[in-house]
This record gives structure tokens, sequence and C-alpha cells, in this order.
């Protein structure tokens, strides 16, 4: 016990270092903005750059920010939905915008991506950036953005957002299975993150993105009734919120808060409830069960400062996953996300 608290206490302090070199106060609070440049682990590639669009399109981020604040005004569901379609972007063929592309067998189309939403919105802020300025601004980039503007309405950190990557033109439905569903093991998702150059802090960290949003009661319908095909729940639920999930999951369509407790609040509250065995996903609770990720999720939850500082250096990173940019790479500006240029 006394060796878990020592390395718990190392690896806050170590974290609180990392934090140090690599932000700087912004604003009130606990908002931080973030320098790109501190760390190797979350430098963007070298032809992004914050001022990209300053002289093609500098009213772009204005754009994008008033776009998003006013649908999510209408429906706060957005905020966590474009938040998760981001990570379905990224997590495949890196932040291109082939999730956006919508014709039969694409990513979109995928039987997996049926819950994704906020389309519509991305489309209408390309509507507007075309109308400002004609084939300068990206769908990925858009999206990218959106997914900052979308945390910070739910009440998360701010971080720059380095532009300039192009749109892909491939998108295939039989990869879609290949972002995790909520279903895998600790060593699963890190070798899945691994794979696209993120860590074991950068799970944990992006994994707190559950501290809003719903999900579907079919992504972890088994842990209620039959888990792991034995016929019984999954013991790492709490017992009363086992009993309350069944209430609620009358059909496998049937949305459930991620967090039970403060399900419209960013905060660090998805982390307590894992150390109540209260978290929903199978993923999400295994994040305490593991010994790798527990300190992490220990540090997270005591420390909310850690934690938000932490998710825009993790948000960062994940937006610079396999970019395309410049004329060597084999992309474009779209003019219209849903279909590449000349389809």
């Amino acid at each position: 016990m006394k060796h878990h608290y020592c390395f718990s206490l190392f690896l806050i302090l170590v974290m609180l270092e990392l934090i140090t070199i690599s932000s700087v106060a912004y604003g009130q609070g606990n908002v931080f903005k973030k320098t790109l440049n501190s760390s190797s682990l979350h430098r963007p590639k070298a032809s992004l750059s914050i001022d990209y669009y300053h002289r093609k399109c500098p009213d772009a981020e204005g754009i994008i920010s008033q776009k998003v604040s006013a649908w999510i005004k209408k429906d706060p569901t957005l905020a966590p939905a474009i938040i998760r379609l981001h990570f379905h972007d990224c997590a495949l063929r890196g932040c291109d915008g082939s999730i956006l592309l919508n014709h039969k067998g694409s990513e979109r189309s995928a039987f997996e991506s049926r819950t994704l939403k906020g389309f519509q919105l991305i489309d209408e802020i390309k509507s507007e950036l075309e109308r400002r300025c004609p084939e300068t601004v990206s769908c990925a980039d858009i999206l990218t953005a959106a997914a900052r503007d979308a945390t910070i309405l739910a009440g998360g950190p701010f971080w720059e957002v380095p532009f300039g990557r192009k749109d892909g033109r491939t998108s295939l439905a039989r990869e879609a299975s290949m972002v995790p569903h909520g279903h895998e093991n600790i060593t699963t998702l890190l070798e899945f993150l691994q794979g696209i150059g993120l860590d074991m802090l950068d799970l944990v960290a992006l994994s707190g993105s559950h501290t809003v949003g719903r999900s579907t009661c079919h992504s972890f319908m088994d842990r209620l009734y039959n888990f792991n095909g034995t016929g019984k729940p999954d013991p790492s639920l709490n017992v009363n919120y086992l009993m309350l999930l069944r209430k609620r999951c009358k059909r496998e369509s049937d949305l459930v808060y991620l967090d039970a407790i403060t399900p419209r609040t960013f905060d660090t509250t998805y982390y307590t409830n894992l150390m109540r065995k209260v978290g929903l996903l199978s993923t999400d609770q295994s994040l305490y069960s593991d010994a790798r990720t527990a300190p992490f999720v220990e540090a997270f939850a005591t420390q909310p400062f850690l934690f938000r500082s932490q998710f825009a250096v993790s948000m960062v990173k994940l937006g610079n996953v396999g970019v395309l940019t410049g004329s060597t790479d084999k992309g474009e500006i779209r003019v219209n996300c849903n279909y590449v240029n000349g389809a």
C-alpha cells in the first residue's frame, strides 16, 4: 500500500512538471492556453501552424466557433458528439476528414458509425467558409477546431489548434470496426493508441471526455446480464448502479449518461465514478481495475488541474495524428465535406 502511495505521489509530481513546461495560464480559473512547441510529444507536424489561416481566411476560427456555439446552444448533446466524431476521424487514416465522406461503403455508412452525429453542423460551417473563403479551409481542420470549441462549451479547457490539414480521399466502411467501441481490454486499447502515436497517459486523459455525453445500452448490455459469457453481471459494477442500469435499459437503443453523477458538466467526476465502480462502459471501469492505468485515474480524480491540462495536451496530439499536409501528401481541400472533389 505504501509503495502504491509513493508511486502515485511520484506520478503526480512528474505530471506537474510536464504541465508546468507545456502550459501557461489562459483566462480565468482552471482554463489554460497550451504552448505547442514545449514538447516533442505534442508538437504539431512542421507544416501545421496556429496562424495558418491568418492571411488566407482570418475569420475562419471565429466562424467555426460561432456556428458550434449556436448549434450546441440549441442541442447540448452535440458537444460530446463532435468530440467523438473527431476521435473517430483521427483514429482511422489520421485526421483527414474521412469520417465525413458520405457514400456507399464509407466509414460513415458502417454499422459501427450509426450513432455518430454532428455532420449537419460541419456541413453548415463548411458552406459558410466556402462562401467567405472558397477552397481554403479543409473539412479536417473544421472538425478539429469544432472539437476544441465543443469541449470549451461543455466546460472543458482551451487549447490552440494548429491548422493546415488536407482532406483525404479514401474512406472504407470495413475499417470502422477498428475503432474501440467499449468492450476492449486495456492492453488492446493501448496497442491501438500506440499504433496512432498516443500513449497510456493519453488513453486515460482522452477517456475523460466521457465526463459528458451518452451511450446506447447496446454498448454495455452484456455487463448487466451476461458478462464474458458467464450468465452473470460484471462483478466490477456497483450493485446499486447495476440495478439502475437494468431499469434504464429496456431496449438496446435506449440512451444512458456516461457520467451518472454530473452528466452535463466537464469535470473529474468521471474518474471518481470509476473509483466507486460506477463506470458505464467496461473500457471505462477497466482504467481503474488495471494496475497500469489506475494511478492516472487517481491523480486525475483528485487533481482537476492535472486532468484539464493533460486533456488539452492529449487532444492536440490526437489532432496531429496522420495529417495530410502540403503538396506531397495525397490530400485536397474539399468544397463539400460529404464528397471528394469531382465526385
